[in-house]
């Protein structure tokens, strides 16, 4: 089990990538954990999470909009979006600012 990302004190921004696969893998768990090995590596990045049952949601967290810009923008990255049709049935992206955070 990991635990909840470790986020600094707002704002910063979330974003929401949630999905419903295709079957089969399709290279996907390798591609994923590359993406996420790059992401963590870009600057801006704070952290992630992620679960999937029936639909997958996933959540990366970063400290403005220009770096989540740069990271849609990263030519790896896009090379992997570019497989998008391989993996997903159907995907949606929403990018939000979080303004309180609470937890323990």
């Amino acid at each position: 089990m990991s635990l909840p990302a470790q986020t600094p004190q707002p704002p910063y921004f979330a974003v929401i990538f949630t999905s419903v696969r295709t079957d089969g893998d399709n290279d996907y768990g390798e591609t994923a954990k590359q993406m996420l090995e790059l992401a963590s590596e870009q600057p801006g990045f704070l952290g992630f999470e992620s679960a999937r049952q029936e639909i997958g949601i996933s959540v990366s967290y970063w400290a403005s909009q220009e770096a989540i810009a740069a990271w849609k923008e990263n030519l790896i990255h896009r090379q992997a979006q570019s497989r998008a049709k391989d993996w997903y049935r159907a995907f949606r992206v929403r990018v939000c600012r979080v303004e309180r955070e609470y937890g323990f």
